[in-house]
């Protein structure tokens, strides 16, 4: 049948109409809803970092803190964890990797990735080639903080250790600093590698009888711990509660600088130990499923500014793998080889490591076995 042209145009009218409105639905079915969920540490980020991201880009940020790796991995092996940005540290990056939860990065979308350390690449390298997977957020290691004035006076007569790691894993110092609060982290994967280092074996050690030296060890030094915390310690270090944590060295150099605004009187320290502690980089990381990936990356971006990434290392006292940053960091905070690792304090560090499951695991035993003192 031949149609009249003012019926053909009006055909031709509702179809373009029809086009148009289907491919406004596309775009807009393509375009992420302003929203950034991100999962990350406690105390680990600036006062003012997430309001100006939101300010630049509109992005209203839900933001939740977790205080230990085994947390956020249970939420990403569960799946629909509902974030868009994690903050694992790399070895657990590895696990999740190794797992299919995790998406690559896409470096296109960074234009701020050139201001990365390639030294800090290097080191997320061994775990995730390419740096495919993982960004870094910042960096420091786990080691000994102690209540200056509080430990000499409560060891008396006998001498600081050469090696700080003898405070806390040697019965002999351990015995007599439970007297002013001896504090560990809550966490299998820090306090079982930092004990292994202590006997000489590898941190990460891949032999299953190591875990029983470990073992040995921990259950010496239980009747002396008298907590375990992986955030709290900082405040009850700051105010004198504890006198020595195992902890992190930017979470013992908060404690100071707590200790320090609020004059409690407390002058607190992160020791540096003779055989080095043990290197951590937390990274952020985009979950496989996270609902707004075109965000994350842009979050991401913004944290790699030279600026934002030094207002970060300025607050927390860990160290940034940003080159741009330099010029923004406190001279104080700069000079502070707790937070900046001389050279030779460098070398001394062991890198983490991944481990398979049954030896996680195993790991994960041995610490219950210590903190419950079965």
């Amino acid at each position: 049948m031949k149609l009249s042209s003012p019926f053909r145009r009006s055909i031709t009218a509702a179809l373009l109409g029809l086009a148009t409105a289907l491919g406004t639905t596309a775009v807009q079915a393509q375009e992420e809803e302003k929203v950034l969920n991100v999962y990350n540490w406690s105390d680990y980020i600036g006062e003012e970092t997430i309001r100006n991201f939101e300010k630049e880009t509109g992005i209203k940020v839900r933001y939740d803190n977790f205080d230990n790796n085994e947390i956020v991995h249970a939420k990403l092996v569960a799946g629909k964890s509902g974030y868009d940005i994690v903050v694992p540290s790399s070895n657990w990056a590895k696990l999740q990797i190794d797992g299919g939860l995790l998406a690559k990065i896409d470096k296109s979308k960074l234009p701020n990735y050139k201001n990365l350390d390639p030294a800090v690449q290097a080191q997320l390298g061994r775990l995730d080639p390419g740096n495919e997977h993982m960004v870094n957020w910042l960096w420091g290691f786990t080691t000994v903080g102690i209540n200056v004035e509080k430990v000499k006076a409560a060891l008396g007569a006998t001498p600081m250790p050469a090696n700080a790691w003898d405070l806390v894993f040697k019965p002999e110092y351990i015995s007599k600093l439970k007297s002013c609060g001896v504090s560990f982290l809550d966490s299998a994967s820090e306090v079982v590698p930092a004990a292994l280092h202590y006997l000489g074996k590898p941190p990460f050690s891949k032999t299953p009888g190591d875990y029983q030296l470990a073992a040995q060890l921990l259950k010496s030094i239980r009747p002396h711990v008298t907590l375990f915390s992986s955030s709290g310690y900082i405040n009850d270090m700051a105010n004198g509660s504890i006198c020595v944590a195992l902890g992190w060295s930017g979470d013992i150099n908060i404690a100071r600088q707590r200790a320090i605004d609020g004059k409690t009187g407390q002058t607190i320290q992160a020791l540096l130990p003779a055989n080095g502690g043990l290197l951590f980089f937390d990274v952020m990381v985009i979950p496989v499923d996270a609902a707004h990936p075109g965000n994350a990356h842009k979050f991401i971006n913004y944290i790699l500014r030279g600026d934002v990434h030094a207002s970060l290392t300025n607050k927390v006292f860990y160290a940034n793998p940003n080159l741009e940053s330099k010029k923004h960091i406190k001279p104080e905070v700069a000079s502070n080889p707790t937070v900046f690792l001389p050279e030779a304090e460098l070398k001394k560090m062991i890198p983490p490591d991944a481990l398979n499951n049954d030896l996680r695991r195993l790991m994960t035993r041995t610490y219950t076995g210590f903190k419950t003192g079965l």
